[in-house]
């Protein structure tokens, strides 16, 4: 299939330009808007969790398998028992059977309006981002992914959108927020600083239906393994922080403050497993389409070229991180490293195969 040159069109070229920019201004406000919401939203007492296991009460209660207790004050001056988690322990799989936190605005009043701007500020910029990507693509009439410069702004504006949907249908993600715009930001950054490229149009190889189906998906899948790589970094932190409880110890305020307020971390674990397992099947059909297209344009499926090879290591790690996830030894830790080490590899088959190694998928225009 092949498509007719079409001259750029420059005004929607700026339109697209100044969108992208615009959203970036947006989502920087989004950003302090969830700084905001970490920093006034105190923890909810009646959200809290292992933390109530520090103290010796908890500890004799634990003893005597009971559920330790905590009074708090009410409005009125007098208190209430409240009765608090069982001894944090530690589950078959590896992770510990411990209720989730209270969210990042620690179920305040002030926290959660807070929060409230900041998903609103990253909805506008979403919206604003979109219209950029979309002004993109009419401005040569083609799929807006056709260097690494459009690459990146969709893949952002896919990452923040499927955050979006997971809030809409009421899953508890607001804890990645302020993660989640904050590399947003540094993808745009570096999309419009070093690999920013005019509106033109594609090289010969790409003009086929093909770019449409295979890139779209990898596109996807890279927004999704994104959103499971975020829940595995909180994962690793906020198991430290329940070990440490676990063992005795007393965390600092910070890391109190801030990982008391996370989902569990069997919750987290769980939430990136069943990313990564829903996205996987993705995957490997993008690598085959991407294989009969290399069929298509060269006569050929598979001719060991750097972005192939490095699409296929990416497949195995993720394929042998969820097989380890599967299985009873592997669970907690060892499978979240190897999680890690799969999407540094789908990072490095972006960033490093396109600009350091040379091939047939050499189109990164920078």
């Amino acid at each position: 299939m092949t498509q007719l040159a079409v001259a750029a069109n420059e005004n929607l070229a700026h339109i697209s330009n100044v969108l992208i920019y615009s959203s970036m201004a947006v989502y920087t406000l989004a950003f302090f808007a969830h700084i905001a919401e970490w920093t006034f939203g105190s923890r909810s007492k009646v959200g809290r969790t292992a933390a109530a296991l520090t103290g010796g009460a908890a500890r004799t209660a634990a003893a005597r398998g009971a559920a330790p207790a905590v009074q708090v004050k009410t409005k009125g001056g007098g208190t209430a028992v409240l009765e608090q988690p069982k001894v944090v322990t530690r589950a078959a799989s590896g992770t510990r059977d411990v209720p989730d936190g209270p969210g990042a605005a620690g179920g305040t009043e002030q926290g959660d309006l807070y929060g409230r701007i900041a998903v609103s500020l990253t909805t506008l910029g979403f919206l604003v981002e979109a219209a950029g990507v979309v002004a993109r693509a009419l401005s040569v009439q083609r799929a807006p992914w056709g260097n690494m410069y459009e690459f990146s702004i969709t893949f952002s504006t896919v990452a923040v959108g499927a955050y979006l949907v997971l809030l809409a249908l009421k899953k508890n993600v607001r804890w990645m927020g302020l993660m989640l715009v904050t590399t947003v930001l540094l993808d745009l950054g570096i999309a419009t600083t070093w690999l920013y490229t005019d509106s033109d149009q594609l090289v010969p190889a790409l003009h086929s239906y093909w770019l449409y189906i295979h890139v779209s998906t990898a596109i996807i899948c890279g927004a999704v393994f994104y959103i499971g790589a975020v829940g595995t970094v909180l994962y690793l932190f906020r198991d430290s922080y329940e070990a440490k409880l676990e063992q005795g110890g007393k965390p600092g305020k910070f890391a109190t403050s801030v990982l008391e307020r996370l989902p569990s971390s069997g919750s987290l674990d769980k939430f990136s497993y069943r990313i990564n397992a829903a996205v996987f099947p993705l995957w490997t059909f993008t690598i085959i389409a991407g294989a009969i297209w290399a069929g298509d344009a060269w006569g050929r499926y598979w001719g060991w070229d750097p972005k192939e090879v490095w699409s296929f290591v990416t497949w195995v790690a993720y394929a042998c991180y969820l097989h380890a996830r599967a299985t009873a030894g592997w669970k907690g830790r060892k499978a979240a490293y190897l999680a890690l080490f799969a999407f540094a590899c789908w990072i490095w088959n972006y960033y490093g195969v396109n600009i350091l190694l040379s091939g047939k998928h050499s189109y990164a225009g920078v």
